[in-house]
């Protein structure tokens, strides 16, 4: 079963074809409709609300206890206009972070080569490292490429209680699971299923990418104002 855009899709052996499902009731949306009079709303609309208010700052604190507890409170912010730039920005922030791998390669590092021209093989990576003194704006890719000039800003951008940059650095590796014995390769993803043994280090500088571009929306999100108490 995935997610999209507000939709369950849902398969089973007797009924091969996707069937769709909604994620918002029709209560959850008339809710919403009754506080904008005269406003179109559509479930989609209301689900890239939601994602944007869940990155909210404002958000986040005043429903902190809560969020550790129990499932989110979604509450109706005070005007209509609070609500399109909350789901404008969700949709925005959606669309970027579904399509992670696609976004643009961040521009503003350096990479040293060693003034090698690079094949195939030089991307291999094994372990990424940040620099000396756990200097996070210098990334030792391999023993062949490191990265510098990486903007402090861009591990702002935290996932699961981890800047997404850091997730990146801990999975893009080859790890040697201690129970089973089995070595998870990320190379053997790159070549294999990406056609790219670049993968793993352009995903890091996508990455930043997605990383700055989240925090520039989420910090020009409006003040969280609600109409419930």
């Amino acid at each position: 079963m995935s997610t999209s855009q507000g939709t369950l899709f849902e398969q089973t052996p007797s009924q091969p074809r996707l069937v769709r499902r909604e994620a918002i009731t029709d209560e959850g949306l008339k809710h919403f409709q009754d506080a904008y009079p005269g406003q179109i709303i559509s479930k989609r609309d209301l689900f890239y609300y939601v994602y944007g208010l869940l990155h909210s700052p404002d958000y986040r604190e005043r429903y902190a206890d809560t969020l550790r507890k129990e499932l989110p409170r979604i509450p109706r912010v005070k005007t209509y206009d609070d609500f399109k730039a909350f789901s404008d920005a969700g949709r925005r922030l959606g669309e970027m972070h579904v399509n992670f791998d696609n976004q643009p390669i961040y521009e503003g590092i350096k990479i040293d080569t060693g003034n090698k021209r690079l094949s195939g093989d030089d991307y291999r990576v094994t372990k990424m490292k940040y620099g000396k003194g756990k200097d996070k704006t210098v990334l030792h890719y391999n023993d062949r490429i490191t990265v510098t000039g990486i903007p402090l800003e861009a591990y702002e951008y935290v996932v699961n209680g981890k800047p997404a940059l850091d997730w990146v650095v801990e999975r893009q590796c080859v790890k040697t699971d201690k129970d089973s014995g089995i070595v998870n390769d990320a190379n053997d993803w790159a070549i294999e299923t990406m056609g790219n043994p670049r993968y793993p280090l352009e995903l890091f500088l996508r990455v930043i990418t997605v990383s700055l571009e989240t925090m520039a929306i989420v910090n020009a999100l409006p003040k969280l104002e609600t109409l419930e108490n």
